[in-house]
């Protein structure tokens, strides 16, 4: 690449120049479409709204799907499908790293007034972390890597079931 310098632009050859102030040309703004000016300016009269209807006429706001005072489709068409949202199971999740803290036996009423799980919440223990010593853990699940590591250091798993007993 040649670098000398360029006698015309003042910069070097193969090399970009750098944009200055001084040098900055005016950005192009599109004049706005000057309505209702007459019928010479081409734009008078309806002001490129049309004659009449609810879109010719001040203030209009339609709403999105809204088909004139007819039945929208969106209501026209059946329901259909099954969600199980409101059957679904949700846990508060306790990770053997918050556990490793704590010592003896964690029951859920442990916990929560240790507010590490929300008040009348299923818990459930994943295997995140590791644990020092040997405890005792409550809880309505627990993973597969959890449980090992529970009893790996000579602690306990206690699963509590539907009813509530251990």
């Amino acid at each position: 690449m040649h670098l000398g310098a360029d006698s015309k632009s003042k910069t070097f050859v193969g090399v970009k120049k750098m944009s200055l102030l001084s040098e900055l040309k005016p950005a192009h703004r599109k004049k706005s479409k000057r309505l209702g000016r007459g019928k010479g300016s081409g734009k008078g009269g309806t002001s490129t709204k049309g004659h009449k209807g609810q879109k010719a006429r001040a203030g209009v706001n339609i709403p999105r799907g809204f088909e004139g005072g007819q039945m929208p489709l969106v209501r026209r068409l059946p329901k259909f499908g099954f969600t199980n949202a409101d059957f679904k199971k949700e846990y508060d999740i306790v990770n053997l790293s918050q556990l490793s803290e704590l010592e003896g036996e964690l029951r859920i009423a442990d916990m929560v007034q240790k507010k590490i799980v929300r008040k009348n919440k299923k818990v459930k223990v994943l295997g995140h972390g590791d644990l020092k010593k040997a405890l005792t853990v409550e809880a309505h699940k627990f993973s597969r890597s959890a449980k090992e590591k529970i009893e790996k250091q000579g602690g306990k798993v206690l699963v509590v079931s539907k009813t509530g007993k251990v």
